[in-house]
């Protein structure tokens, strides 16, 4: 991480001629890329680090494209030599999830709905004319093999995680059928692949975009439908048929010919399914295999956002063993595997966290139940070495970004997690009273007070526990002269 800081700092000093007064490490998604936010007087800027150079090619030349086409996206201000690190505009922090979430299903967030699709009929039409499709990741189109891909995709690492019986060969029968069947759309253009709310940015209460490195051409109605059917949105079934309708008219004053719209809604509701399933493939494969517990808490909501879809909607194509499979997937029995559970008022359970010095003592767990978990955090770099950390602590936003950017801390922590989420939901069940979680490092004063943080933070969210959080060395902490 020393390394890639030094590397943005030098990057920037050459574009701007300026030092950077401060680079802060953002929190990180999905991928692999490593993003910063770059601080120079009272202006911002987003620095990119990702070692998939054929990644920032894409990003970057797509970029350019559409910027040159006056769409919507970050502008790209400079690129390092050997293109693992760019810099590009700062469009803000606030997206239209956060907005929704904000402001509730008001018309004001409705109308940014119907701004982000307005733009987005602009940089599926527009944005295609010209652009270079040598440059995708992958396929250059979302055709019959790429679509395959997806449901290959969400087989290997969603639906056979759930070990239920099924003819194989009738299934890939039907992927083959359906495949086929979403092949021959009327409309193809450029294809976002990932047009959801988080990748859109409000900022003045105009809209932009970003992540869209993985486009390539691709049916209309697949973006459509990745954003009005994002499980975390949870739109209303009128304002999904609203916003389509919505849609289509933006679409229809981009064409010289108007759609047909009884197909284009057909063929709709096929990629609607598609991308359910393409997304329940990534909480699997990021959930499932990467352990991430983002994403493993995201499968109860993506799998109820399935069951509606098949409860209301039709493809226009029969997939006879897919579709029992589909409806056993989305049963009560599956989705309650994947809920964690919930403590509400009547809950006995309280958990106990702890930081502590090793100087010191472990805290003493006076409760009838006795005993708990202790980890040592004395592996992760000590923030207390360095001068302009001593007087700070764990709780202190440098503290933090110096643990997350340049420490194993995140690492760490999501091995603690999976430990004690094991038996805190054990307890949950048994109705247990009580649970003594402690971090000791050397002074109880930064790397232990960080970890009892966030653990208290994590335990709270996803279980909505009781949860009495205490600094055991607070008393003794080293404070500025």
């Amino acid at each position: 991480m020393e390394l890639i800081l030094k590397n943005i700092h030098a990057l920037f000093l050459s574009f701007k001629h300026k030092s950077a007064e401060r680079i802060e490490k953002l929190p990180q998604s999905g991928s692999d890329r490593i993003y910063f936010r770059v601080y120079l007087h009272e202006e911002t800027f987003i620095a990119t680090y990702n070692l998939n150079i054929k990644e920032n090619n894409t990003f970057i030349h797509f970029s350019r494209h559409f910027k040159n086409k006056g769409l919507p996206v970050p502008e790209i201000y400079c690129v390092n030599e050997d293109y693992s690190i760019y810099i590009q505009e700062d469009l803000g922090t606030v997206s239209l999830l956060n907005e929704l979430e904000a402001k509730g299903y008001t018309d004001e967030a409705y109308a940014l709905f119907q701004k982000s699709l307005k733009a987005l009929a602009a940089i599926q039409i527009k944005g295609d004319e010209g652009l270079n499709y040598d440059w995708c990741l992958t396929a250059k189109e979302f055709g019959k093999q790429a679509i395959l891909s997806d449901l290959l995709y969400f087989k290997y690492y969603f639906l056979d995680t759930l070990r239920l019986p099924y003819d194989k060969q009738a299934m890939l029968d039907d992927f083959e059928a359906l495949s086929t069947y979403l092949t021959f759309t009327e409309h193809k253009h450029f294809m976002f692949r990932d047009f959801q709310s988080r990748n859109i940015i409000i900022n003045h209460n105009a809209v932009h975009f970003i992540d869209y490195q993985g486009g390539m051409k691709g049916a209309l109605q697949y973006d459509v439908a990745s954003l009005l059917w994002q499980a975390k949105a949870d739109l209303s079934e009128e304002w999904k048929n609203n916003l389509l309708q919505y849609y289509m008219d933006e679409v229809d004053k981009l064409f010289s010919e108007k759609l047909d719209r009884t197909t284009f809604v057909s063929q709709y509701n096929g990629y609607v399914l598609i991308r359910l399933l393409q997304v329940l493939g990534a909480y699997g494969f990021r959930g499932l295999f990467e352990r991430k517990a983002h994403f493993l808490s995201s499968i109860p909501l993506a799998l109820r956002n399935l069951k509606f879809f098949i409860e209301h909607k039709r493809v226009g194509i029969v997939t006879p063993e897919f579709d029992r499979l589909l409806k056993l997937m989305v049963s009560d029995e599956i989705i309650e595997r994947f809920t964690a559970p919930q403590a509400n008022e009547q809950t006995p359970l309280l958990i106990e966290v702890n930081s502590f010095s090793y100087k010191k003592s472990i805290p003493t767990d006076d409760s009838d139940n006795g005993g708990g978990f202790v980890f040592d955090m004395r592996g992760i770099l000590n923030p207390g070495r360095f001068e302009e950390y001593k007087s700070l602590n764990g709780r202190d936003k440098p503290v933090q970004d110096f643990l997350e950017q340049r420490t194993r801390m995140n690492e760490f922590l999501n091995s603690v997690w999976d430990l004690i989420d094991i038996t805190v939901e054990d307890y949950l069940k048994r109705d247990f009273k009580h649970l003594q979680i402690n971090f000791g490092c050397t002074g109880g004063q930064h790397r232990s007070v960080y970890a009892a943080e966030q653990t208290a933070r994590h335990l709270r969210n996803k279980y909505k526990v009781k949860v009495v959080l205490n600094h055991a060395n607070q008393g003794s902490w080293v404070k500025k002269a």
